[in-house]
């Protein structure tokens, strides 16, 4: 095993191959699971209790103006800063060009005073065009979803719920658009948050509370306008609705070049997933109650993907395949399923029969069945470093590029399909783009993420060097020789000691799918209803169906289990038939 397979018993324990795993098509089927980031940060904030309140509250009669939210935690305290303004409807626009926004926000370590305060007002707004301070975490904006939020709000203002099927759709009032962190435009970078900010020193941590906080702003500002619309009608949201709402994201291809370029903390993702998993298959008991449990777990599941709806055509697809093969795996369970069989023989049954959206669907499914035996696991950060080893053998290096990127030697990049596409940066918003090669230029101009492609040149390059030296020569010399491969020689050296890592694709070829690689990345995030805008942005969901801020700051949601993953409307229907709240 190599030196990153440090987690309990994992040495032990059969997991999948790289081979198998990082085959960028079974990537893109992951689903979130309990490890994903929006997860842990629940099962944080509920376990210590956070507690969230309004500072400051400043709406017009039109929702529009600032609210600020202070958090307090056991380790230290922050602010929420977030700013509501008119926005025409022809300009709302979620693209990374868009310059106006329904709402800008910020997260900020400690206390924000009046002269700061102003000066967000000023800055905020204008987002990349503005200027971010040092205690800055998060710089963010959204815009609404007009349809749902209106509706929502007319509801409310006439005294009535929300009906479900209206929020079963998507299940958001706002999506975010952009969610900056690390350092951007000036702000706090990873190592101050890291180390002066316990509470969100996990990957992603302060952005997703972010967007958790949006979604609590989007309840409190439709409550707003409602009382505001109809003062002598209006009614307060029920919580068994509130939990029903999530929050939207959009994502595009900004996000896709993170995958590539933090190999060592991908790795480690997915070890943490593919160790977790090999617990559950391999050491989780099989009894009567789990039977019963994966079966309602997969019902819901149904339940979800069917209540979700999208235009896409290939998503539909994807989704009606989802559906028709998890109806097959529960009722093979129904026949096969006993306290003598085992976790394995499913899985086994669901790789030879099924689609990775069904196999990777009922991996997450099955780790929700023994939180006991993941609990210990934690995504946490990883020196992205790659460290140079000039004194490897010109033979031990042609050896591991012929062990460990194999699937990369296989390419045949003489054919023009497989050099279709390229990466470059816009100059405008300096965001990643993906350009066609023969019809488009900027070529000269390629980002350096399509890492099959440089491995075949490093590795031909290096055949040639080894066919006129001696093989037993140190690397050193070939890249003295040959400068421009120490990049790729050094990147290999380093990920030779990971499990996983290296997409196994070539993100150049005319097949590749840029969804996959956002799929993959916000399958960690924990994100739910993909609903594709192209084959470059996808809309989706977060935090439907979590605890709310009033549950976490009172501990109001009794026999708190984190079991709000896959959430449906029927789940609403008998929460408020239990209160009796239902108008």
């Amino acid at each position: 095993m190599n030196k990153l397979t440090d987690l309990k018993d994992v040495e032990q324990l059969p997991m999948r191959p790289a081979a198998e795993v990082m085959n960028l098509s079974r990537l893109g089927r992951f689903h979130q699971t309990r490890l994903s980031f929006m997860r842990a940060l629940v099962r944080k904030m509920m376990a210590q209790h956070w507690q969230i309140h309004p500072s400051l509250v400043e709406l017009d009669e039109h929702g529009y103006g600032t609210m600020v939210y202070r958090i307090d935690t056991p380790n230290g305290h922050y602010h929420y800063v977030l700013f509501s303004d008119y926005l025409a409807d022809d300009e709302r626009n979620d693209r990374v060009i868009a310059e106006k926004w329904d709402v800008t926000m910020a997260l900020c370590i400690g206390d924000v005073s009046d002269a700061q305060l102003a000066e967000m007002r000023l800055n905020v707004p204008k987002q990349e065009a503005g200027r971010a301070s040092s205690n800055m975490m998060v710089l963010s904006r959204g815009n609404k979803s007009s349809r749902n939020f209106s509706y929502v709000v007319d509801a409310l203002a006439n005294g009535e719920q929300p009906a479900k099927h209206h929020l079963a759709n998507c299940g958001y009032l706002y999506r975010t658009t952009a969610v900056y962190g690390s350092g951007k435009f000036g702000m706090a970078d990873w190592e101050k948050v890291r180390d002066q900010c316990v509470d969100f020193a996990a990957p992603f941590a302060a952005e997703m509370f972010n967007c958790f906080m949006l979604r609590h702003f989007s309840i409190d500002q439709a409550e707003h306008l409602a009382r505001i619309q109809s003062p002598g009608s209006a009614v307060a949201m029920d919580d068994g609705v509130k939990r029903f709402i999530g929050i939207g994201n959009s994502t595009g291809l900004g996000m896709a070049p993170y995958l590539i370029r933090h190999p060592k903390l991908i790795s480690r993702w997915v070890l943490n997933r593919e160790s977790a998993l090999a617990r559950v298959i391999y050491q989780g008991e099989v009894t009567p109650q789990h039977l019963e449990k994966i079966d309602k777990l997969l019902s819901k599941a149904i339940t979800h993907i069917s209540e979700t709806r999208v235009p896409d055509e290939h998503q539909i697809a994807n989704n009606e395949l989802l559906l028709s093969e998890l109806g097959q795996v529960q009722s093979w369970l129904s026949r096969e399923g006993d306290e003598q069989s085992s976790w394995e023989l499913l899985v086994q049954f669901a790789e030879q029969n099924y689609s990775f959206e069904t196999q990777e669907m009922l991996n997450s499914l099955l780790l929700e069945l023994y939180p006991e035996l993941v609990s210990d696991i934690s995504y946490e950060c990883v020196d992205e470093v790659y460290r140079l080893q000039p004194e490897m053998s010109l033979e031990q290096l042609k050896h591991l590029i012929e062990a460990r990127y194999d699937w990369a030697l296989e390419i045949d990049f003489g054919q023009a399909d497989a050099n279709h596409f390229f990466w470059y940066r816009s100059e405008e918003k300096m965001e990643p783009r993906l350009g066609e090669r023969a019809n488009e230029p900027g070529a000269d101009r390629e980002m350096p993420l399509t890492i099959a492609r440089l491995v075949r040149q490093c590795y031909d390059a290096l055949c040639e060097y080894v066919d006129q030296n001696d093989k037993s020569q140190m690397v050193a010399y070939f890249l003295l020789n040959d400068p421009k491969h120490r990049g790729i020689v050094k990147r290999i050296q380093t990920m030779s000691e990971e499990c996983y890592g290296e997409i196994r694709a070539n993100l150049a070829d005319i097949d590749m799918l840029p969804m996959d690689l956002l799929r993959c990345k916000l399958s960690f995030f924990g994100v739910s209803k993909f609903d594709p805008k192209s084959k470059l942005w996808v809309r989706n969901t977060m935090f439907q169906g979590a605890p709310l801020v009033s549950e976490i700051v009172d501990r109001s949601y009794a026999g708190f289990k984190d079991d709000w993953c896959f959430p449906i409307s029927c789940e609403l229907d008998s929460e408020l038939q239990e209160t009796g709240s239902s108008s």
